[in-house]
């Protein structure tokens, strides 16, 4: 795969959960998809309780956009003096009416939500969203990553499941994570797949798996030394 991005094609299960068709995998949970996005990524990174100004997160696998307004939202009510950076690696970048249809599902995010589709919607990668300054890197991460010149404090590692979408759990992608995570800093992901923790705790984490989401039994999570 080139590191251009092509769109994604989305399909819509009864109940109006979006679902990719590349990959035949929902874009969040069943059940309640900002819970679980506030389980696993923010809690996953203890966040908010680690936020500080300039505070980065990056991510893989922007989708509909939930992971950056949940993390908006728990910023502003955090109540952080300064701004925070938020990065997301797409190679699949979801249609501006699919997203606005997903995020509908979220009433308490329709505010911040309105004026991502926007940017969205106008081609716009770069921009400023409330306090959050937001880049979207399209293309394949392992292409786009390696060159990538910043240092996350937190990790959403949020691809399709690893047995749909392996390319974006390899090791070598991990080990890619690590090199651009910042001392002390962390990831956080809803899978436990054995290989994606053994890969990241070589790259250098320490790895811990914890309770997921709802019915999903186990997730993962981890700290880089220092």
């Amino acid at each position: 795969m080139n590191a251009k991005s092509q769109s994604e094609t989305v399909l819509w299960r009864e109940g109006g959960t979006p679902v990719s068709a590349l990959f035949d995998d929902p874009y969040f949970s069943l059940v309640d998809g900002l819970a679980e996005t506030r389980h696993v990524f923010l809690a996953g990174n203890d966040l908010p309780a680690r936020f500080r100004a300039g505070f980065h997160v990056a991510e893989l696998g922007f989708g509909t956009g939930l992971n950056l307004l949940a993390t908006m939202v728990e910023w502003e009510r955090a109540g952080i003096a300064g701004g925070m950076r938020f990065t997301s690696f797409e190679a699949y970048p979801m249609p501006a009416s699919d997203m606005a249809r997903a995020l509908s599902a979220f009433p308490e995010l329709a505010g911040p939500a309105a004026l991502l589709v926007a940017e969205w919607g106008r081609g716009a990668r770069r921009f400023t969203l409330g306090p959050v300054e937001v880049e979207i890197i399209e293309g394949d991460a392992r292409q786009t990553l390696p060159g990538w010149p910043g240092h996350a404090d937190a990790w959403y590692l949020d691809g399709f499941a690893p047995a749909r979408n392996p390319e974006l759990w390899s090791p070598d992608l991990m080990r890619e994570v690590a090199r651009h995570t910042a001392p002390g800093g962390s990831f956080a992901t809803y899978t436990a797949a054995g290989f994606v923790r053994r890969a990241l705790q070589d790259a250098g984490f320490q790895v811990e798996r914890i309770k997921g989401h709802g019915t999903k039994r186990h997730m993962s999570r981890g700290r880089m030394p220092g």
